[in-house]
């Protein structure tokens, strides 16, 4: 039996998506209240070094011949495929600071040589055949929210790169009401499945800050965990089945909801990055829109009588939708910058719990109270909560107000076994402050838990300092400080942020040199020519790991 699914009509097409900013997050715009000005102005002394927005940048340019760039436009059509520099602006990569700070630079930037945007899974298979005959290397793109440089214009060895935009797929193809399932095209964004869905009375429940401009594909391709994984669970975990493209065929995998047909060959391509091929379709489970939302807040006096709080409500099986504890100087930083929080002391967690009707929802808030005030909470209503939930999208863009008024704020993630999560926490927290105030700048370092699990939790970190002279080395210093210290105290590299470019130097001390090779060897399988993505998750041929 061919495992090939028949080609078909999409049920609902989304209108377009805007695309995030080529030198910033996206649409929103964020200015400093006055308290966090202050603020920043008594923990952040010193002359700082904004460094403004650029109206336009300078871009290498396209190395992509006219005979390539006719073969390219055979596969998807004239208008889709183009060495135009707005383009191509478009996909200089991702969203970090790193990323951002360089556009606002004077260097020249990196740009892919085309972008290419194919319609439908047909349309990728061609596209990759093509490039795999002429050595053009593959960087798929889907929402460039990337942190970890996912998306970098990268060739590696080959001299010419496209950027191979998915937005052309967005659709609902298929929908499974009686077994809940939905099947999209890759390129669909977190708003668009919602849209679709929403008119149909379901939701995916994928929200991560990215949400507003990733998509369904890069959730899958990086292990996506959104703000509500407690109750909705991690993006891997709503994945059914994926359609992959790859330059030497494809894979359709995925057809129950479990199977012993040996290892599960999905597990590959979540997290994979486009480093073995293209997420075309993506198959996930939706549940219809909640009824109802309950919301509480509390403080507790320390971290740590927090996190034993979320560990005994984890273990019990307790399910809020979302649940979310910040450090002292989170809670404090936040309040500033927020205004609705300035008299709360200690640490503010949160909860939003969806139910069927309110009795649900409220009962299980009621429960997660118990077990809080046992360990010493204090209720704090429910402002706090849904004060976060407002704003849940909006922090990236305060990142590049700050930027604009000379000051770093950069994010980065591990997790751990509740028994590790305090030796950890803090070995990350000094090995930020240690560098950066070696730098020259001592940094504000917060931390938030915002994804539990029975045997432990996430750690979120995020740091503010002063910019120096040299902003991209200061912070590479600094993250390759506590990279080592995640790997040093027993933490994983990435929660949910994904391997890139940025994390694979550290990739095998985790896994172990014969993880490395295992990968190595699913690459050669599926790409033998190294085309698709490289250097990212998986170091090059010529390279060492």
């Amino acid at each position: 039996m061919d495992a090939t699914p028949p080609e078909r009509a999409p049920l609902a097409v989304p209108a377009p998506h805007p695309r995030s900013d080529w030198d910033a997050w996206g649409a929103h715009t964020a200015s400093l209240p006055a308290a966090a000005r202050a603020l920043l102005a008594t923990l952040l002394p010193g002359r700082p070094h904004p460094i403004p927005r650029r109206e336009a940048p300078l871009l290498t340019p396209s190395r992509l011949g006219d005979q390539d760039l006719d073969a390219l436009a055979a596969m998807v059509g004239a208008d889709h495929a183009t060495r135009d520099d707005a383009e191509r602006t478009l996909h200089l990569g991702g969203k970090s600071t790193p990323d951002l700070l360089a556009r606002r630079l004077e260097e020249p930037q990196t740009a892919p040589d085309a972008v290419v945007a194919p319609a439908d899974h047909a349309e990728v298979l061609a596209v990759l055949a093509t490039c795999a005959e002429r050595g053009i290397a593959v960087v798929p793109f889907g929402g460039g929210t990337s942190v970890v440089g996912g998306v970098q214009p990268d060739g590696g060895r080959h001299d010419r790169v496209i950027a191979l935009d998915l937005a052309r797929t967005a659709a609902l193809l298929d929908l499974d009401e009686t077994s809940l399932l939905a099947t999209f095209g890759a390129g669909t964004t977190g708003p668009q499945a919602e849209e679709l869905l929403g008119a149909r009375g379901y939701t995916l429940g994928h929200f991560p800050q990215s949400f507003e401009y990733a998509s369904l594909g890069g959730f899958a391709a990086t292990r996506s965990s959104g703000q509500a994984s407690r109750g909705y669970g991690r993006f891997d975990d709503l994945v059914h089945a994926l359609r992959i493209a790859t330059p030497v065929g494809e894979l359709v995998l995925g057809r129950a909801p479990a199977s012993a047909a040996g290892p599960d060959l999905r597990e590959l391509f979540l997290g994979s990055e486009g480093a073995f091929g293209v997420l075309t379709e993506v198959t996930v489970r939706i549940r219809p829109i909640p009824a109802t939302t309950a919301y509480g807040a509390w403080t507790f006096p320390d971290f740590a009588a927090g996190a034993a709080a979320f560990r005994e409500a984890t273990q019990r099986g307790i399910r809020p939708t979302v649940l979310r504890l910040s450090d002292e100087t989170e809670t404090r930083v936040n309040a500033a910058l927020g205004g609705h929080l300035l008299r709360l002391r200690g640490c503010l967690a949160i909860a939003t719990i969806e139910g069927e009707d309110d009795p649900d929802a409220a009962a299980v808030r009621d429960v997660l109270e118990e077990i809080f005030l046992a360990h010493g909470a204090t209720p704090r209503g429910e402002d706090p909560a849904r004060s976060w939930e407002r704003g849940r999208f909006s922090s990236p863009a305060l990142r590049d107000t700050l930027l604009g008024a000379g000051v770093l704020a950069e994010t980065l993630e591990t997790a751990t076994t509740w028994a590790n999560l305090e030796a950890l926490k803090t070995a990350v927290t000094d090995a930020l402050r240690e560098t950066l105030t070696a730098e020259g700048t001592k940094p504000i370092v917060l931390c938030h838990i915002s994804h539990v699990y029975p045997a432990g939790a996430s750690l979120y970190f995020t740091v503010v300092a002063a910019l120096t002279t040299d902003p991209v080395g200061q912070w590479a210093r600094a993250k390759d400080a506590a990279s080592r210290a995640i790997g040093a105290a027993g933490g994983t590299i990435t929660h949910h942020h994904a391997v890139g470019r940025d994390h694979r130097p550290y990739l095998e001390a985790e896994i172990g040199p014969l993880g490395i090779a295992v990968l190595q060897a699913v690459k050669d399988a599926l790409d033998p020519s190294g085309i698709m993505n490289p250097g990212a998750l998986v170091p090059p041929r010529d390279e060492p790991a």
